[in-house]
């Protein structure tokens, strides 16, 4: 079976089989191999390809690592626990923000303390102008799953639709930008997640509790771990089946 991932990859760097071929001083029918027969290649060469796609290891060969290998390197991905999500320093999200250069993806229901940063609105749309991309994923206020995560805070039934709607309002200037792209979906979420570039903060989501109350991670991407990864990967399907907001058709 073909290494779709290493093959997309590739294609998404614009590097073909020679590129790879001379990074990782191989044959290039060794590469070929590597993805047409997904042959695992040895770490070292692990390393540079994914270091020159700018994926990690464990998500473009996901066999290559025994999982108490994984394990392991998990734990090293993980840089702090705070107890509540309103115990990270305002000074981290504000390096986070300032420090990403190509990816900037939330996945939230509302993420209302998001707006508590004024700038915000201009620094996303100055990143985005420098090439930045920016997704944003917010609840659907009208969703079920909406209502049952205002219902399951304690907040009443429509809180957190009003919450939502507050949101989209505050990040409604930045719906026509190049690079910004906002949608709504209406899928159960059991972490919010905040990515920034190859760091993230994954906000856990507890039964009884407010987003703010509860635990948060924050995370750094390793090229060996698969932590991070699946935090991406989940936000990424959630991205597939959202749809724009309402708004965004008139």
């Amino acid at each position: 079976m073909p290494n779709e991932r290493l093959r997309d990859a590739l294609l998404r760097q614009g590097l073909n089989l020679d590129h790879v071929a001379r990074a990782a001083k191989v044959d290039p029918k060794t590469v070929e191999r590597w993805i047409t027969k997904n042959r695992i290649p040895y770490p070292k060469h692990r390393h540079t390809i994914a270091a020159m796609v700018r994926e990690s290891e464990n998500y473009l060969w996901p066999d290559a690592l025994p999982t108490e290998r994984k394990a392991e390197v998990a734990v090293s991905e993980v840089i702090k626990v705070y107890p509540h999500r309103h115990a990270v320093p305002r000074e981290l999200w504000s390096r986070l923000i300032d420090n990403a250069h190509e990816d900037i993806e939330i996945l939230v229901y509302a993420g209302m303390f998001l707006t508590e940063y004024p700038k915000l609105i201009h620094q996303f749309r100055e990143k985005a102008q420098g090439g930045t991309r920016i997704r944003l994923l917010f609840g659907d206020p009208v969703s079920r799953e909406v209502t049952r995560r205002s219902e399951d805070e304690g907040i009443g039934k429509t809180t957190l639709a009003a919450k939502v709607r507050n949101a989209l309002a505050f990040f409604r200037p930045l719906r026509d930008e190049p690079n910004i792209e906002i949608r709504c979906h209406g899928t159960t979420l059991y972490n919010s997640i905040y990515r920034f570039d190859d760091e993230m903060v994954v906000n856990t989501h507890l039964y009884g509790f407010q987003a703010a109350h509860a635990p948060a991670l924050h995370l750094r991407r390793l090229s060996a771990g698969d932590l991070f990864e699946n935090y991406s990967e989940s936000l990424e399907s959630v991205w597939k089946s959202a749809k724009e907001p309402k708004w965004a058709k008139e």
